[in-house]
């Protein structure tokens, strides 16, 4: 996937509507980019390892498709 095709909504991600409600509440706004290409291929099953700066989002990034299991 390259920068031009992530997604720019975490609701563009295919995340379900209970866990896009909690993103909004916690105040997310917008996937950082290691979210955005993680979040996507993470929900379809496949494995990923993944390097991004401190402060990225690594950690919503692996988890919150890891709620869905």
């Amino acid at each position: 996937m390259s920068a031009d095709e992530n997604p720019t909504s975490f609701e563009a991600l295919g995340l379900p509507p209970e866990i896009l409600e909690q993103i909004q509440r916690v105040g997310y706004e917008t996937p950082s980019p290691i979210q955005a290409q993680a979040i996507p291929l993470l929900l379809s099953g496949k494995d990923l390892l993944g390097q991004a700066q401190t402060g990225t989002g690594k950690t919503a990034a692996f988890a919150l498709p890891l709620l869905l299991e």
